[in-house]
Protein backbone atom coordinates (compact mmCIF):
# COMPACT_ATOMS: atom_id res chain seq x y z
CA UNK A 1 0.00 0.00 0.00
CA UNK A 2 1.51 3.76 -0.80
CA UNK A 3 1.50 6.13 1.23
CA UNK A 4 -1.37 7.99 -0.84
CA UNK A 5 -3.61 4.84 -0.05
CA UNK A 6 -2.64 4.50 3.47
CA UNK A 7 -3.57 8.58 4.13
CA UNK A 8 -7.02 7.69 2.42
CA UNK A 9 -7.48 4.64 4.99
CA UNK A 10 -6.50 6.66 7.84
CA UNK A 11 -9.01 9.37 7.04
CA UNK A 12 -11.96 7.17 6.34
CA UNK A 13 -11.47 5.31 9.41
CA UNK A 14 -11.34 8.96 11.19
CA UNK A 15 -14.82 9.69 9.72
CA UNK A 16 -16.35 6.41 11.01
CA UNK A 17 -18.22 7.09 13.58
CA UNK A 18 -20.27 10.16 11.19
CA UNK A 19 -21.87 8.22 8.73
CA UNK A 20 -22.33 5.05 11.09
CA UNK A 21 -24.86 7.94 13.40
CA UNK A 22 -26.43 9.01 9.70
CA UNK A 23 -26.88 5.34 9.25
CA UNK A 24 -28.53 4.71 12.72
CA UNK A 25 -31.06 7.72 12.19
CA UNK A 26 -31.91 6.42 8.52
CA UNK A 27 -32.58 2.79 9.79
CA UNK A 28 -36.03 1.65 10.59
CA UNK A 29 -35.22 0.74 14.51
CA UNK A 30 -37.46 -2.65 13.77
CA UNK A 31 -34.89 -3.39 10.88
CA UNK A 32 -31.48 -3.40 13.57
CA UNK A 33 -32.19 -6.70 14.47
CA UNK A 34 -31.53 -7.67 10.61
CA UNK A 35 -29.56 -5.21 9.60
CA UNK A 36 -27.18 -3.28 11.52
CA UNK A 37 -25.70 -0.17 10.37
CA UNK A 38 -22.20 -0.33 10.98
CA UNK A 39 -22.12 -3.01 8.22
CA UNK A 40 -24.10 -0.89 5.90
CA UNK A 41 -21.25 1.65 6.48
CA UNK A 42 -18.46 -0.64 5.97
CA UNK A 43 -19.57 -1.48 3.02
CA UNK A 44 -19.80 2.42 2.39
CA UNK A 45 -15.91 3.05 3.54
CA UNK A 46 -14.75 0.45 1.27
CA UNK A 47 -16.36 1.35 -1.63
CA UNK A 48 -14.83 4.90 -0.89
CA UNK A 49 -11.86 3.54 -0.39
CA UNK A 50 -11.99 1.46 -3.55
CA UNK A 51 -13.02 4.52 -5.69
CA UNK A 52 -11.23 7.42 -4.25
CA UNK A 53 -9.85 7.97 -7.41
CA UNK A 54 -12.79 9.21 -8.71
CA UNK A 55 -13.30 11.81 -5.61
CA UNK A 56 -12.91 15.36 -7.22
CA UNK A 57 -13.80 17.62 -4.34
CA UNK A 58 -11.28 19.42 -2.62
CA UNK A 59 -12.55 20.18 0.88
CA UNK A 60 -13.39 17.71 3.99
CA UNK A 61 -17.23 19.25 3.29
CA UNK A 62 -17.22 17.87 -0.15
CA UNK A 63 -15.68 14.88 0.88
CA UNK A 64 -18.49 14.16 3.46
CA UNK A 65 -21.40 14.95 1.05
CA UNK A 66 -19.18 11.90 -1.38
CA UNK A 67 -19.54 9.91 1.48
CA UNK A 68 -23.18 10.54 2.78
CA UNK A 69 -24.44 10.21 -1.04
CA UNK A 70 -22.47 6.64 -1.29
CA UNK A 71 -24.19 5.86 2.24
CA UNK A 72 -27.98 7.12 1.32
CA UNK A 73 -26.85 4.63 -2.07
CA UNK A 74 -25.71 1.54 0.03
CA UNK A 75 -28.95 1.93 2.65
CA UNK A 76 -31.46 1.81 -0.20
CA UNK A 77 -29.57 -1.23 -1.43
CA UNK A 78 -29.79 -3.02 2.41
CA UNK A 79 -33.34 -1.85 2.63
CA UNK A 80 -34.22 -3.39 -0.70
CA UNK A 81 -32.80 -6.57 -0.06
CA UNK A 82 -35.33 -6.53 3.26
CA UNK A 83 -38.08 -5.54 0.75
CA UNK A 84 -37.99 -2.31 1.99
CA UNK A 85 -37.76 0.14 -0.53
CA UNK A 86 -39.46 -2.11 -3.70
CA UNK A 87 -37.40 -0.77 -6.39
CA UNK A 88 -38.81 2.32 -5.60
CA UNK A 89 -36.38 4.67 -7.36
CA UNK A 90 -38.23 7.79 -5.86
CA UNK A 91 -37.59 5.89 -2.50
CA UNK A 92 -34.09 6.10 -3.19
CA UNK A 93 -33.79 9.84 -3.89
CA UNK A 94 -35.73 10.37 -0.65
CA UNK A 95 -33.15 8.36 1.06
CA UNK A 96 -30.37 10.88 -0.40
CA UNK A 97 -32.77 13.27 1.21
CA UNK A 98 -33.72 11.96 4.50
CA UNK A 99 -29.59 11.34 4.83
CA UNK A 100 -28.86 15.33 4.29
CA UNK A 101 -31.74 15.88 6.99
CA UNK A 102 -30.05 13.93 9.05
CA UNK A 103 -26.84 15.94 8.71
CA UNK A 104 -28.43 18.85 8.53
CA UNK A 105 -30.46 17.79 12.30
CA UNK A 106 -27.07 17.23 13.33
CA UNK A 107 -25.34 20.40 12.48
CA UNK A 108 -28.36 22.54 13.99
CA UNK A 109 -27.98 20.88 17.29
CA UNK A 110 -24.38 21.74 17.11
CA UNK A 111 -24.68 25.39 16.20
CA UNK A 112 -26.56 28.00 14.27
CA UNK A 113 -26.80 28.36 10.57
CA UNK A 114 -23.48 30.18 9.27
CA UNK A 115 -23.27 30.63 5.77
CA UNK A 116 -18.91 31.02 4.72
CA UNK A 117 -17.51 28.12 3.74
CA UNK A 118 -14.97 28.02 6.04
CA UNK A 119 -17.97 28.03 8.79
CA UNK A 120 -19.54 25.10 7.12
CA UNK A 121 -16.43 23.59 7.11
CA UNK A 122 -16.45 23.90 10.21
CA UNK A 123 -19.68 22.91 11.40
CA UNK A 124 -19.50 19.51 9.44
CA UNK A 125 -16.09 18.75 11.62
CA UNK A 126 -17.99 19.43 14.80
CA UNK A 127 -20.64 17.21 13.14
CA UNK A 128 -17.84 14.80 12.90
CA UNK A 129 -16.63 15.38 16.46
CA UNK A 130 -19.98 14.80 17.60
CA UNK A 131 -20.73 11.61 16.14
CA UNK A 132 -16.93 10.23 17.27
CA UNK A 133 -18.09 11.41 20.88
CA UNK A 134 -21.71 9.68 20.37
CA UNK A 135 -20.02 6.70 19.73
CA UNK A 136 -18.11 6.21 22.87
CA UNK A 137 -21.07 6.44 25.29
CA UNK A 138 -22.73 3.51 26.58
CA UNK A 139 -25.68 2.38 24.13
CA UNK A 140 -28.57 3.26 26.18
CA UNK A 141 -27.09 7.19 27.04
CA UNK A 142 -26.57 7.43 22.82
CA UNK A 143 -29.32 5.72 22.01
CA UNK A 144 -31.58 8.38 24.29
CA UNK A 145 -29.53 11.47 22.75
CA UNK A 146 -29.88 10.64 19.27
CA UNK A 147 -33.98 9.95 19.41
CA UNK A 148 -34.05 12.57 21.54
CA UNK A 149 -32.06 15.80 20.02
CA UNK A 150 -31.74 14.20 16.70
CA UNK A 151 -34.92 12.59 15.91
CA UNK A 152 -37.13 14.49 17.87
CA UNK A 153 -38.59 11.60 19.73
CA UNK A 154 -40.78 12.92 22.98
CA UNK A 155 -40.10 11.50 26.38
CA UNK A 156 -42.42 9.25 26.61
CA UNK A 157 -41.56 7.30 23.39
CA UNK A 158 -38.20 6.80 24.45
CA UNK A 159 -39.23 5.57 27.25
CA UNK A 160 -41.42 2.73 25.64
CA UNK A 161 -39.01 2.18 23.04
CA UNK A 162 -35.94 1.38 25.69
CA UNK A 163 -38.61 -0.48 28.39
CA UNK A 164 -37.67 2.56 31.12
CA UNK A 165 -39.66 5.06 32.31
CA UNK A 166 -39.55 8.27 31.54
CA UNK A 167 -37.80 9.46 34.58
CA UNK A 168 -34.73 6.82 33.77
CA UNK A 169 -34.91 8.75 30.02
CA UNK A 170 -34.66 12.31 31.59
CA UNK A 171 -31.46 10.84 33.73
CA UNK A 172 -30.18 9.11 30.87
CA UNK A 173 -30.33 12.31 28.64
CA UNK A 174 -28.56 14.17 31.77
CA UNK A 175 -26.01 11.57 32.17
CA UNK A 176 -25.62 11.06 28.45
CA UNK A 177 -25.28 15.02 27.82
CA UNK A 178 -22.56 15.07 30.91
CA UNK A 179 -19.92 13.01 29.14
CA UNK A 180 -20.59 14.50 25.72
CA UNK A 181 -20.05 17.53 27.13
CA UNK A 182 -16.81 16.15 28.91
CA UNK A 183 -15.87 14.41 25.90
CA UNK A 184 -16.09 17.44 23.48
CA UNK A 185 -13.87 19.49 25.77
CA UNK A 186 -10.82 17.03 25.67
Amino acid sequence: MNLLAEAHARTLERFRAYPRLLARLQLDPRLRGKLDPSDVVQQTLLEAYEKREQFRGGSAAKWLAWLRQALAHNLADALRAFGQAKRDVGRERSLEAADEASSCRLAAFLAAEQSSPSQRAERHERAVRLAEALATLPEDNREALVLHYCEDWPLADIATHLGRTPAAVAGLLKRGLKRLREHLRE
